[in-house]
């Protein structure tokens, strides 16, 4: 389970942006889970049963343990075994029907248009500039990215295939400026190795979730987009302004890979909170 806790907290770090201080507040929360597991004699989250949860959250009550504190252990859980049924790790949530107090749901971070052209437009390095143009034209995930093999993408009819959550694949368009940056990419500066995988490292491997976050970090720094972003602040920005120029609902769905529309949903709100700020920036009696 440490293993799988662990890859939970290299995602959250490094595919979705979260900060050091969340992260280790994660790990800590999740290996006291783990040590109360333990002592029942379960280390596999396959067996972990809502009992299991629910004596966990009895236990940090007993201890005097803040409300807030204790909402904190219950999300870093959930969100641990929503990633393991993403992921296809585990078939049945435990913490389905656990509920945490009702609080509004925090929107997704998106660039504006502007920033996200500053940033993709960044790096001098065709690698660098191939991947930013990539994650940003098709919305794939950190993980689908540097999973891609040459096969995977046909600069001809402008489309890649993935293979998202659970290994369901899918095809995403990809436009010209994407084109553009992975031929040159392929052509000046991809080692001349037996590789499949289209990205890869100075050491000539496949490159790695943490080397793509320190690629986005530098650029996200060079370009003077405020805020942090990461990989995921790409491809919530791809899902945004495409739904900003009017695209479907439905075809934002397939391009992400999202099972189920309501995760796309979130989305529409995006956009209608930036239409409400350019309202009330522009119109003279708002």
């Amino acid at each position: 389970m440490q293993n799988m806790i662990e890859e939970f907290l290299s995602h959250l770090n490094f595919e979705r942006g979260y900060s050091e201080n969340t992260v280790s507040a994660y790990r800590r929360d999740l290996r006291q889970f783990e040590d109360h597991l333990k002592l029942q004699h379960v280390s596999s989250p396959a067996n972990i049963s809502r009992s299991h949860i629910s004596s966990f959250i009895t236990k940090l009550m007993g201890m005097g343990m803040k409300a807030s504190s204790i909402e904190r252990h219950i999300a870093a859980i959930k969100s641990f075994f929503g990633y393991l049924i993403r992921e296809g790790k585990l078939s049945a949530n435990p913490t389905a029907d656990i509920e945490l107090p009702h609080k509004s749901k925090k929107l997704p971070k998106a660039l504006t248009m502007l920033e996200a052209s500053r940033l993709v437009e960044a790096p001098k390095s065709a690698k660098d500039r191939a991947i930013l143009e990539l994650l940003y034209a098709t919305g794939i995930r950190a993980s689908e990215l540097i999973s891609l093999t040459l096969n995977d993408v046909n600069l001809n009819v402008g489309f890649i295939k993935c293979f998202g959550k659970g290994g369901k694949e899918r095809i995403v368009p990809m436009g010209a400026s994407a084109i553009s940056a992975v031929k040159r990419y392929i052509a000046t500066e991809r080692p001349k190795v037996e590789s499949e995988i289209l990205f890869l490292d100075r050491s000539k491997k496949k490159l790695t979730r943490q080397g793509l976050w320190f690629i986005v970090k530098k650029y996200v720094k060079q370009s003077g987009v405020r805020g942090s972003a990461s990989t995921h602040t790409l491809r919530h920005s791809f899902a945004t302004h495409l739904l900003e120029k009017g695209a479907d609902l439905r075809s934002v769905q397939e391009m992400l890979g999202h099972s189920d529309i309501s995760t796309t949903q979130i989305y529409t709100s995006v956009s209608r909170e930036r239409l409400k700020k350019i309202y009330h920036s522009a119109h003279p009696r708002a």
